[in-house]
């Protein structure tokens, strides 16, 4: 069963520039400027939308000299995947099951 941090963090992914830098970063570890020239959206929109997605922990910072690097957490994304993939299983298991009305 999917729990109120799940929950959380499905509000985070439904962000469409959030679903897209997790898209990005789903190929490569990059740093806000390369996500900038890959969006096109502005420097501080972004840097605010990596700070809700490194508090929700779906991205972590690497430093690399004047320049930080963001990586996906992919444990993260398997752990609410694998969620999904039971919730999905329950509904197959139960699809036979109907509550009879009063």
């Amino acid at each position: 069963m999917l729990t109120s941090v799940d929950a959380d963090l499905l509000r985070v992914l439904a962000d469409p520039l959030r679903l897209r830098i997790v898209t990005l970063l789903a190929e490569e570890t990059l740093c806000t400027t390369h996500l900038v020239a890959e969006t096109g959206a502005r420097q501080t929109n972004l840097s605010n939308h990596l700070k809700v997605l490194r508090e929700s922990g779906v991205v972590e910072t690497e430093p690399c000299g004047r320049f930080t690097y963001y990586k996906l957490r992919a444990d993260v994304l398997a752990s609410l995947a694998g969620q999904f993939a039971d919730l999905a299983e329950s509904a197959r298991t139960a699809a036979g099951n109907k509550r009879s009305c009063p």
